[in-house]
């Protein structure tokens, strides 16, 4: 097992880590047992709380005077807003505490959600705009908030298998974003605008007290380095532009997947989201598989990170697909090519974490919470920087030169972020082979100087 999964050393630094850490034994603790209820129960509430407003939101925002572009931001400032809250609590994640970041995101996601239910009742315009914006705003920094706390606390209860519980809690965020459209849609049809967003919204507060209660809290030290140091890394700079890449790929496909599909296959609009659900399933299916994975052979994530990207950006050449290919477009194809991708994210999304943290380790940064700190907010902020520009490259290259075109260049940033990565790999692997043999060869050389007989 390399760096990223040896334990923190118990009772150093003021983490208090207790037993828990060790994971000694085969079985989970109590201590966590609570950590995957509570992280599981802000996955699936939050999750399902962001989702909902895609089947209605934009069709009562334009009763209300807002242009195809201003929805567009109030769905893109999410994405920007998250990005810095998840900078700004990942550097000061100690001094808040991660319990208290945790609960209060949860409070602040789950009251905003409520607060979003009566914005019907405001005059169309200008009011109603900007209320949005500002709702919309402060949603993105509750939910920063949580799953920055939320990753630093699950990397501190399970230091030996951070891709594994990463990954199986992937499935309760795919479930939320599976049945939060579904349901969000059916509610809306059935009591009306206001009655999905207060649902879900006291849904996620009656989670709260459940979490006080169970979720144990950790403390820690404040740790001597910064954001830049860790960023500056290079393997850590890589890594960053893969996540950016892979969640870009995933907004790309917000904003025009729907539109293609209706208008290429004349497919009810019902249907519409039965398309996506290859993509979400094959997702949350393959997720858990490849943390565990990722923990037992932690020599395979590198090539988890290399090829899950180049097949990423097969996907995307084929989505289409490509006029050079010469392929006519067929809806089999394109579900399948969206299952496919689902496992692909699956390879290549999971193995981030806990290669940037093995990498941070191995540069010295200290094993704590301080660490997981900066290391859950750098990959959180990246994944909000690339799900803030790929719908808004998506839109624009849509309306510049078609889907299958637009497609195949966001395949493109995959393919290339993925042969950067693989050639890092290859050249770190050479220059560790390197080191290898001139240790073997000033070892010889010591041995050999021992054993000559003294010349007289």
């Amino acid at each position: 097992m390399d760096t990223a999964g040896s334990p923190a050393p118990a009772g150093t630094g003021g983490d208090g880590f207790g037993g828990s850490a060790r994971e000694t034994s085969g079985r989970l603790s109590r201590e966590q047992i609570y950590v995957l209820v509570s992280a599981a129960s802000m996955n699936l509430g939050c999750m399902m709380a962001y989702s909902i407003l895609g089947p209605f939101f934009p069709k009562e925002a334009e009763k209300k005077g807002a242009s195809n572009t201003m929805i567009g931001a109030i769905f893109g400032c999410y994405a920007l807003f998250e990005l810095l809250a998840s900078l700004v609590f990942g550097k000061y994640l100690v001094q808040i505490g991660a319990k208290f970041m945790f609960i209060a995101g949860m409070f602040i996601s789950g009251g905003v959600t409520i607060l979003f239910g009566v914005l019907d009742q405001l005059p169309e315009g200008p009011i109603f705009i900007v209320m949005c914006f500002l709702v919309r705003i402060v949603d993105a920094i509750g939910f920063g908030a949580a799953i920055t706390a939320s990753s630093s606390i699950l990397a501190k209860a399970f230091p030996n298998n951070v891709a594994t519980v990463l990954g199986s809690l992937e499935v309760f965020s795919g479930l939320g974003l599976i049945v939060g459209p579904p349901l969000g849609g059916f509610l809306y049809q059935s009591f009306g605008y206001e009655m999905p967003f207060i649902l879900l919204g006291c849904l996620v507060l009656l989670m709260i007290p459940l979490n006080l209660c169970i979720l144990p809290s950790y403390e820690s030290d404040r740790g001597e380095h910064s954001f830049w140091k860790l960023v500056t890394l290079p393997k850590v700079g890589l890594i960053a532009c893969v996540i950016i890449a892979l969640s870009s790929c995933f907004g790309f496909l917000d904003p025009i997947l729907s539109l293609f599909v209706l208008e290429k296959f004349n497919l009810p609009a019902g249907y519409v989201g039965l398309v996506f659900l290859g993509l979400a399933l094959s997702y949350t299916i393959s997720s858990p598989l490849f943390g565990l994975l990722s923990d037992r052979m932690p020599n395979l994530r590198k090539w988890f990170l290399v090829f899950g990207n180049l097949i990423t950006a097969v996907c995307y050449m084929l989505l289409g697909p490509v006029p050079i290919l010469h392929i006519k477009s067929q809806l089999w194809l394109l579900v399948l090519v969206l299952v496919v991708n689902g496992f692909s994210a699956g390879m290549s999304i999971i193995p981030t974490f806990p290669e940037m943290l093995s990498c941070a380790y191995e540069n010295g940064f200290e094993e704590g919470i301080s660490t997981l700190g900066l290391v859950s907010g750098l990959v959180g902020a990246m994944w909000s920087v690339g799900a803030f520009m790929g719908p808004m490259l998506g839109g624009f290259l849509y309306e510049k030169i078609g889907f299958e075109w637009a497609a195949a260049v966001q395949g493109l940033w995959a393919l290339i972020s993925g042969l950067a990565m693989g050639l890092f790999y290859l050249w770190e692997h050479s220059k560790t082979r390197r080191r290898s043999k001139a240790r073997n060869l000033t070892g010889t050389e010591e041995e050999q100087a021992a054993l000559l007989p003294n010349e007289t």
